[in-house]
């Protein structure tokens, strides 16, 4: 079995599940769903985070100029886990941020390796 063929569709089946996933934190921030942040309105940086995690998901979903949507996701989620997670406690298990860890390095992979599969880049050749 060529394993190497299947790779693009694996690549493909990451991208679109971790957007996927990113996309909740929006849905959660703006729509309440699955659950609510609470009461009264959204303050400022919560409102931008929500805003980039619309665009970048949705943009990462189709494989639409992915390395720069993915770049921009996780930065983001670096500056969340640096403001949020680490002042909490140094380790991860501990500040609750092993999860905005983990999609800032598969983000920052698929920055680098594109999108795979199944992309909008894809069929355009677009390389960025």
């Amino acid at each position: 079995m060529d394993t190497a063929a299947w790779a693009p569709r694996g690549l493909a089946v990451l991208r679109i599940m971790t957007a996927l996933l990113f996309l909740e934190h929006a849905t959660v921030k703006f729509l309440g769903f699955p659950t609510s942040m609470g009461d009264g309105p959204l303050p400022p940086l919560i409102i931008a985070a929500g805003v980039i995690e619309v665009v970048t998901s949705l943009m990462i979903i189709a494989g639409f100029y992915t390395r720069a949507a993915a770049f921009i996701a996780s930065g983001q989620m670096a500056v969340a886990y640096f403001m949020a997670h680490a002042p909490q406690s140094f380790w991860p298990l501990l500040n609750g941020g092993e999860s905005a860890i983990l999609f800032c390095f598969v983000f920052l992979y698929i920055a680098v390796a594109g999108p795979g599969a199944w992309a909008v880049d894809t069929s355009r050749r677009v390389v960025v």
